[in-house]
């Protein structure tokens, strides 16, 4: 549950025309990312107030865009896209062998695909908290979830 008084986040868009079409499988985890993002999350723009903040994430160019507000802040990051995509698209594809191994493999493959799914969404969260770094401050947790919403507007081939 939320923790009072802390920095967080408690609205979460995703600009619909910027949204990819994505699998049932891919739909579900980005509505799971957003469930458990507005349950538990840290978030802390640079220079904003305490919050509770809104927080809408599109494409624009070819790069993030987060739409940060609150009651009394209103600020727009814009990341470039360039050095997550390598950690995206391998990703995708591990996330795609991941669900359908899980349709018809051992349970020692699906494990070995879900430790090297976790290790890219890790490395991937990791990526974004520094990109963030004096923009906003988000926890590791929070930035995983932010990661795959992002992999969510993410437009493959």
């Amino acid at each position: 549950m939320a923790d009072a008084g802390k920095p967080r986040l408690n609205a979460v868009h995703i600009d619909e025309e910027s949204l990819a079409a994505i699998s049932r499988d891919q739909e579900q985890e980005r509505q799971i990312a957003i469930f458990d993002l507005l349950e538990q999350n840290s978030f802390q723009p640079e220079g904003g107030d305490a919050g509770p903040y809104a927080l809408v994430i599109s494409l624009a160019d070819n790069r993030l865009v987060l739409d940060v507000a609150s009651q009394g802040y209103e600020h727009r990051h814009i990341l470039s896209l360039t050095p997550f995509r390598p950690l995206i698209k391998d990703y995708f594809l591990v996330c795609e062998s991941y669900h359908q191994a899980i349709r018809q493999s051992t349970p020692a493959q699906i494990e070995a695909l879900d430790m090297g799914r976790r290790s890219l969404h890790n490395e991937a969260s990791e990526l974004l908290r520094k990109r963030l770094k004096g923009k906003i401050e988000t926890d590791a947790d929070t930035a995983r979830r932010l990661f795959t919403l992002i992999c969510a507007l993410h437009r493959r081939g």
